[in-house]
């Protein structure tokens, strides 16, 4: 595999599984997440453009926005 960075082709990122959140519509408004197969942390991907670029995040950065994504620290951020 090759080093994985920040906008890197999210197809060049091999052996991984994505997953697409149960939370995922119809119309292709979500984001998709997959291990980084050398354990290191995860690759984030818009599912509409799976070539497209990948995130690279560490577990401790997606257990950060997991944790405050359930203790309703955005919810501010959806109002309208």
């Amino acid at each position: 595999m090759e080093q994985t960075y920040n906008g890197m082709p999210a197809g060049h990122i091999a052996d991984v599984t994505w997953q697409k959140s149960r939370r995922s519509n119809p119309s292709g408004n979500c984001v998709e997440l997959a291990r980084l197969p050398d354990g290191t942390g995860f690759a984030m991907r818009n599912s509409r453009d799976p070539e497209g670029p990948a995130l690279i995040y560490t577990y401790e950065e997606i257990a950060a926005f997991v944790g405050g994504a359930r203790d309703g620290d955005f919810d501010n951020l959806l109002a309208e």
